[in-house]
């Protein structure tokens, strides 16, 4: 029987060649597959990768990094209810890695006026320190992430752009394995939730990885929370040190019914902790997706 795997990328993939982009998720699935003595159950023509990368940056302002930092924390050509989910993101982030005011007060120079997300140095500030916390997460990096997942949850001209290729991805009836990663978990989410059993899609398993699903802010977007019922089995990994898969997605945080699968112990070596290659790099999630593909 023909199957498929498709994967969902994230954010910060403007400006790739989407081949060499899909080469380099393939090399690492296959890389790992290696060391575990595995052959690649289906042929590279049946793993799809809908690129919107290029998309994505352009349809939200084009701007990166820096700039998006300081846009947002500056309050500048934004609206109010971007720069509330900045900072709902930022708080839950201080309160998981428990970071106290004074630090962030610290971090931002001293000179804030108050303790907390009122003034926007404060905030800057917090955002420095989870940076020092973490490492490769810098406060650029999570403004701009929370920019982005924000645009696509909030504006649907966005949201239909960065879809529709998604959608073409699927065919009605062929058993598809799904692997979304980061902000392609949310968006897996959302089109396996919305369309999947319109659609006749068949999703033996559902994997997501370094996945911000459980995150308050984004979650409360997604109402109501439930499991696609196109999706028979649903994984989920992350490594505890990557600052965007801030908690796992069990019935804690993100309560489904049947449970979703966790596993809470992934290494990622990338210097985030949360490429890709990190965790196309795990054994235990590389041989659930051979497993539902052989």
């Amino acid at each position: 029987m023909k199957k498929h795997l498709v994967f969902i990328h994230g954010r910060s993939q403007e400006f790739k060649d989407a081949r060499a982009l899909k080469g380099e998720w393939v090399g690492a699935l296959v890389n790992t597959l290696d060391s575990l003595r595995l052959k690649a159950p289906i042929s590279e023509e049946d793993i799809r990768f809908p690129y919107y990368g290029q998309t994505l940056y352009d349809l939200v302002d084009g701007a990166q990094g820096a700039a998006v930092a300081d846009v947002i924390l500056q309050g500048v050509a934004t609206d109010t209810g971007e720069r509330d989910f900045l900072i709902g993101v930022a708080l839950e982030m201080q309160q998981a890695l428990q970071i106290k005011d004074e630090e962030a007060r610290e971090m931002a120079g001293g000179d804030v006026i108050e303790q907390g997300p009122q003034d926007w140095k404060w905030v800057r500030g917090l955002l420095r320190v989870i940076d020092s916390r973490v490492g490769g997460a810098s406060g650029a990096s999570i403004a701009a992430f929370t920019k982005d997942v924000y645009q696509y949850l909030r504006n649907p001209g966005i949201r239909d752009a960065i879809e529709a290729g998604v959608l073409k991805a699927f065919e009605p009836g062929v058993p598809t394995v799904v692997l979304g990663h980061s902000l392609g978990s949310v968006v897996a989410y959302n089109v396996l939730k919305r369309e999947g059993v319109d659609r006749g899609w068949k999703v033996p398993l559902f994997i997501t990885v370094g996945s911000p699903l459980a995150v308050t802010m984004i979650r409360k977007s997604l109402r109501p929370i439930g499991r696609p019922q196109c999706v028979e089995q649903w994984f989920n990994a992350r490594d505890p040190r990557d600052v965007v898969a801030l908690y796992p997605l069990d019935n804690d945080h993100f309560g489904v019914s049947p449970a979703i699968e966790n596993k809470n112990d992934v290494v990622n070596e990338t210097p985030n902790r949360h490429g890709i290659a990190g965790y196309l790099s795990d054994p235990v999630v590389v041989r659930k997706i051979f497993d539902a593909l052989h």
